[in-house]
C-alpha cells in the first residue's frame, strides 16, 4: 500500500532550523535514517522509503506553508495515494515542546498550512501528526515565535522528537490510524 507522509515547513535557508519548519525536520530525520535523500519534483521535495512492504512518498512541499495544499493534492493524484492513507505533520502551538498528537481529521486550528490544505481537498478527513512547540511568547509575537530559531535545550531534545515521530509514522502507516493514535498520543515519561 502507498503512503503520502506530508511534513509542513518553509523552503529556503532563513527557515531551515525554525520551530514551523518541525515538519521538514522530521522528514529529513527519517530520510537520513533510511538512508535516503530527497529529489526536487513538482511542488516539493520527495524520497520514497519502505516500511514493512508499505512505499511511504515522503513529501516536503515548496510551496511555502500557506499554499502545502497545492503540494499534497498534487502528490496524492500523481502517486493515486487515497486520502486515508495521507499523514500530515506539522508544528502545534497549543501542545507543550515535543508531545505529539495525532487525529484522523479535525479543524485547522488556525494552522495556516492545515487551512490550504482543507481547501485544496475540500475536507479535513485526513490524518495530522502535531508536534509540540509550545506557546513560549509574549502576547501579539506569535509569528516571531513560530519563525524563530530553537533554543539550545530545545535542539538538543529535537532527534529524540523526530525520532518518536518517526516510530508515530510508521505505526500509522503498520498499524493504521487508530492503533496508530493511542502510541503516538501518550505522554512521554518524565525522567526521574
Amino acid at each position: 500500500m502507498n503512503f503520502l507522509i506530508a511534513g509542513l515547513g518553509n523552503i529556503g535557508a532563513e527557515y531551515a532550523e525554525t520551530r514551523h519548519n518541525i515538519g521538514f525536520k522530521v522528514l529529513d530525520a527519517f530520510a537520513k535514517a533510511s538512508g535516503t535523500s530527497f529529489i526536487s519534483g513538482r511542488y516539493g521535495s520527495t524520497c520514497t522509503v519502505s516500511v514493512r512492504g508499505h512505499k511511504l512518498i515522503l513529501l516536503k512541499p515548496s510551496t511555502y506553508m500557506n499554499l502545502s495544499g497545492k503540494a499534497v493534492n498534487y502528490w496524492l493524484q500523481m502517486e493515486k495515494i487515497k486520502q486515508e492513507n495521507l499523514l500530515v505533520v506539522l508544528d502545534d502551538l497549543a501542545l507543550p515542546f515535543g508531545t505529539q498528537r495525532m487525529r484522523k481529521q479535525g479543524s485547522s486550528g488556525g494552522h495556516n498550512g492545515l487551512k490550504n490544505i482543507d481547501e485544496c481537498l475540500g475536507n479535513n478527513a485526513y490524518a495530522r501528526l502535531r508536534i509540540g512547540i509550545s506557546d513560549n511568547f509574549a502576547k501579539g509575537h506569535q509569528v516571531d515565535y513560530v519563525l524563530g530559531k530553537w533554543s539550545s535545550e530545545e535542539e538538543k531534545e529535537l532527534p529524540f522528537v523526530a525520532d518518536k515521530a518517526i516510530d508515530a509514522i510508521k505505526a500509522f502507516v503498520t498499524l493504521g490510524p487508530d492503533r496508530a493514535m493511542n502510541i503516538a498520543n501518550t505522554k512521554p515519561k518524565k525522567e526521574e
